[in-house]
């Protein structure tokens, strides 16, 4: 069955992802690599660099890879990762940005709240087909 939606719950250590549609839905988990997340950075006096960590691509494109075929996507999380993915989304692959319709932060939903967020916003904001 085709799913109309997906909301991504993202943070510096996994991915939550749920397509789904009124009837059904699909989950699946995508873990970050260790100690490659944009988050926390402990950075000493003197070492050259941005200070900045890099974004996890492998995470970001495994993330993007499952909702490839997903007209609408909602993006949550708590922190600046959902930030950090969409602006990757958008600078590496514009034509799955155009697919995101919001960005919210919400803290860490169970699986049951989370897809009900996820359907109350698509109604909400009128996108449910």
């Amino acid at each position: 069955m085709d799913h109309n939606h997906a909301v991504i719950w993202i943070d510096h250590q996994k991915a939550h992802v749920m397509s789904f549609n009124k009837e059904d839905y699909d989950e699946t988990i995508v873990h970050a690599r260790p100690h490659s997340h944009s988050g926390h950075l402990h950075i000493k006096s003197g070492v050259p660099g941005s200070g900045h960590a890099q974004e996890d691509t492998a995470f970001f494109d495994a993330t993007i890879e499952l909702v490839k075929d997903v007209p609408e996507l909602l993006v949550v999380g708590p922190g600046m990762e959902k930030s950090i993915f969409v602006k990757y989304v958008a600078k590496t692959k514009p034509h799955m940005a155009d697919k995101i319709v919001g960005v919210e932060a919400i803290d860490h939903p169970s699986d049951p709240q989370l897809l009900a967020y996820a359907r109350k916003y698509f109604v909400k904001t009128d996108l449910f087909h």
